[in-house]
């Protein structure tokens, strides 16, 4: 069963993913603050992957004027996130679908968090292109992800620490074993290098690695300016 439509791990979802994403709430914080920078007071931030609604919440607790479009594949994960989002609900629009579910924009800003390693090479880029599409100029885009090098004993090494900080965190230590294996068949991960080198040939510049924890990077990344007139 895919876990984001199982109702035991939907109902667990954010407990679990605090517990085995290091310095989840403080991922969250980061990604706010970076958008925050290049983004207005009014801002209109789009989230993709946005099921669950902690990124959603986290954002608007931070900025009490920006509204957000929210999109997630998981009808059951959307309604999760309207819980979660139930106060701010006013300025959330939810869409179920992948990137071409979400409105064009322009946007001040978006996130994907938790949710590219999920996608193959091909998908991933055309989803970052996708969301460079929906972006204003000058507008940052922040992701984070599981990245690292899947090429010898380097992989088995970080995968054995990630189980091993799970398990310090309260999960089964027979489930945090598991996921071992879980991440080696299911997951598409790409190596930092090969991630970055995505953003760039998605039309990102400026690319900044601001979170790097066990199996996980994150990097903010910025849409290029318009010239001004008559600059060109």
């Amino acid at each position: 069963m895919n876990p984001f439509s199982d109702p035991a791990a939907v109902s667990g979802y954010a407990g679990r993913t605090a517990r085995i994403v290091p310095g989840l709430r403080d991922l969250h914080r980061m990604a706010g603050v970076l958008l925050a920078e290049r983004a207005p007071a009014d801002a209109r931030i789009l989230v993709l992957g946005a099921g669950g609604g902690l990124e959603l919440k986290a954002f608007a607790e931070m900025q009490p004027s920006w509204r957000f479009d929210g999109v997630d594949p998981s009808a059951e994960m959307l309604d999760l996130a309207r819980a979660a989002i139930e106060p701010i609900a006013p300025r959330v629009r939810l869409h179920e679908g992948y990137i071409d579910s979400a409105p064009m924009g322009p946007f001040d800003g978006a996130a994907c968090l938790l949710t590219l390693h999920f996608l193959a090479p091909a998908e991933r880029l055309k989803t970052l292109q996708a969301m460079h599409r929906r972006l204003r100029p000058g507008a940052a885009l922040v992701v984070a992800h599981h990245s690292f090098s899947s090429e010898g004993p380097v992989r088995d090494t970080w995968l054995a620490r990630n189980a091993a900080y799970a398990a310090a965190a309260g999960v089964p230590k027979a489930q945090a074993n598991d996921s071992i294996a879980a991440i080696k068949q299911r997951l598409p991960v790409l190596s930092p290098q090969q991630d970055a080198d995505l953003l760039r040939q998605a039309g990102f510049t400026d690319i900044d690695l601001f979170y790097c924890a066990f199996t996980f990077r994150g990097w903010a990344a910025y849409k290029v300016d318009t010239p001004a007139a008559g600059l060109r």
